[in-house]
């Protein structure tokens, strides 16, 4: 590590010359360009404790990590408007990954590397804790290449400044490596392996063949490409934001770098074909430097999502302070460009999620954070009852528009009445679309209706549904969209996942995060998620109203309900 620091020793003397000075450059370039931003940014689908900038356009989140006991959020950002371009890394930082403090955009184009933009890398925690950015920077050409980013000062907990490597680019394509160079970007966060250099991969794509590039370094700036990938498969396109990191049986978190027994590993890549983040478990290889995916894993990670709804661009950091791995994930707007860009904003990330490998190692497991209680106020608790075929129910005493709300059903004594699985049904997103919330079945539909309008002439239906295969019960959970807003323009696609829970032994919870447009819900205890984005006319703010429904032919029980008001979370006042 002597090189890499005297590296850092050049560079801080870079920053303190002509280093500050390519930093204004490039802000007078930004404002020669012309700005989207309405006079006012509308408020009316604007969230109160999910994360947002004030304004304009936000993708990806980048590089979540945690020193000195901050927690820091690195986001792909537009300082101009709200839609996509000019992009810088914004930067937030928080206590609690619940309220956030806005800082100056940590990086933006100042080099030939990046002179393009500034898009998703990850944050990387060196020996000694000292933090380090990899992110793609486009270059003069508006080719993709890797760049290198450390703090000015380590004894700053903010991490205001950062300075760019001298060295950079650090990874470029070239003919010789066979590399896209539109297709070659979003490093990962890197890990330290048992022979003492650091890997890192980088998503690409060749010829319709998706790729996790390999690449080994010793001091964190020279680079070399291995000759092999981590893990490739045909036939699946770009892999944009790879994430790779070990995962055990537990919420205890791990290191990025662990290996050992009892670990497994976790790919995962975010499709820029469908726009899904799928993800695949399995053991890395480390002697060889190879991800070997379970056995019976989808062949074109085809199976599991980290959600089955609007959910992209993901990304995972290991909260040391806590033990625990968070991830983070974009929320992209179902409005038409032309609304978002009239709204004055678009983008909203997911509330944190903790992450582990679930007690079967076939999936892995998500829940909130559990900081995300201390906006709870305003408990409305339910006894146990019964609710009866074809019921509507409304829950009182709480603000709908922005309520957190957990309901667990019994359905054991009611499964005589289940409708038959047809084994052709393998897509659960189009089965849901076919038996939405309006069609009867057996046992189900019954669940929750969000966001809904006094009338129910808009509500967005989050429900379960159950059939009888062969050997087995099959659970169907449904997030239908198609009656959420009497405007006709948004999208307003029926999301749905088979989940893995036995109803004769289990339960099925149903925890439904509700934030004005916004509706994050976690089926059994979070082995299933779906995340929906929509626009209700007449079910906003005070006139929003929160049902519980069964619309099935047999009777179920709620053993538990508990549903709360949501306080507004401090989030980027200062903007």
């Amino acid at each position: 590590m002597a090189s890499f620091y005297l590296w850092l020793m050049c560079l801080y003397w870079i920053v303190l010359g002509h280093g500050i000075l390519e930093a204004e450059a490039s802000h007078r370039v930004y404002r020669n360009l012309a700005s989207l931003q309405p006079a006012s940014p509308s408020q009316t689908y604007r969230t109160s404790y999910h994360f947002q900038p004030p304004k304009n356009w936000m993708n990806d989140p980048n590089g979540p990590t945690v020193y000195k006991g901050l927690y820091h959020l690195f986001y792909q950002y537009n300082p101009l408007g709200p839609d996509w371009g000019n992009i810088v890394w914004a930067h937030s930082t928080s206590k609690d990954l619940i309220n956030w403090n806005p800082l100056k955009a940590a990086i933006f184009p100042s080099q030939k590397g990046d002179v393009n933009g500034c898009w998703s890398g990850s944050t990387t925690m060196l020996r000694g804790e000292n933090p380090a950015i990899l992110y793609t920077g486009i270059d003069p050409k508006n080719q993709q290449v890797q760049n290198l980013a450390v703090p000015r000062n380590l004894s700053d907990p903010y991490l205001i400044e950062w300075v760019k490597s001298p060295y950079n680019p650090l990874m470029t394509p070239t003919p010789e490596n066979k590399i896209n160079s539109s297709s070659f970007r979003d490093p990962t966060t890197a890990w330290l392996g048992p022979d003492g250099r650091w890997r890192v991969i980088v998503g690409n794509k060749l010829n319709r063949r998706g790729k996790a590039l390999l690449y080994r370094s010793k001091d964190f700036v020279r680079w070399t490409k291995a000759q092999h990938p981590l893990y490739s498969i045909q036939g699946t396109g770009m892999w944009e934001c790879p994430d790779f990191y070990p995962v055990s049986s537990s919420p205890i978190g791990l290191d990025t770098s662990t290996i050992g027994e009892g670990v497994k590993h976790v790919l995962k890549v975010s499709l820029d074909d469908t726009k899904h983040d799928q993800y695949a478990i399995g053991t890395y290889a480390h002697s060889k430097d190879v991800f070997v995916p379970n056995a019976g894993a989808a062949e074109k990670f085809s199976g599991l999502r980290y959600d089955y709804g609007k959910f992209y661009a993901s990304k995972t950091f290991y909260d040391s302070l806590k033990k625990r791995r968070i991830l983070w994930g974009w929320i992209n707007e179902s409005l038409s460009r032309e609304d978002y860009i009239a709204q004055g904003w678009s983008g909203v990330q997911a509330i944190p999620r903790l992450i582990w490998l679930d007690k079967s190692g076939k999936q892995l497991v998500q829940w909130p954070i559990s900081e995300i209680e201390t906006l709870r106020q305003k408990k409305v608790g339910y006894p146990r009852t019964q609710l009866k075929s074809g019921s509507t129910v409304e829950v009182q005493g709480i603000k709908a528009a922005q309520a957190d709300v957990d309901v667990s059903f019994q359905v054991a004594s009611q499964l005589e009445q289940v409708d038959a699985f047809d084994p052709s049904w393998t897509d659960p997103q189009l089965l849901c679309s076919q038996k939405g919330a309006s069609v009867r079945g057996g046992t189900g539909p019954f669940g929750l209706k969000v966001l809904a309008s006094k009338d129910l002439q808009e509500y967005t239906a989050v429900f379960f549904r159950i059939f009888k295969a062969q050997n087995k019960y099959v659970v169907l959970m449904c997030s239908d969209q198609s009656r959420s807003s009497l405007n006709e323009k948004p999208d307003k696609t029926t999301y749905g996942a088979f989940l893995d829970v036995d109803p004769l032994h289990e339960e099925l919870s149903l925890r439904s995060l509700i934030d004005h447009s916004i509706v994050e819900s976690f089926g059994g205890k979070g082995k299933a998620c779906i995340t929906s984005r929509v626009y209700p006319t007449k079910a906003l703010g005070n006139e929003a109203r929160l049902y519980v429904f069964n619309y099935g032919k047999a009777n179920v029980a709620i053993s538990s309900m508990n549903a709360w008001t949501m306080k507004n979370a401090s989030i980027n006042r200062k903007n």
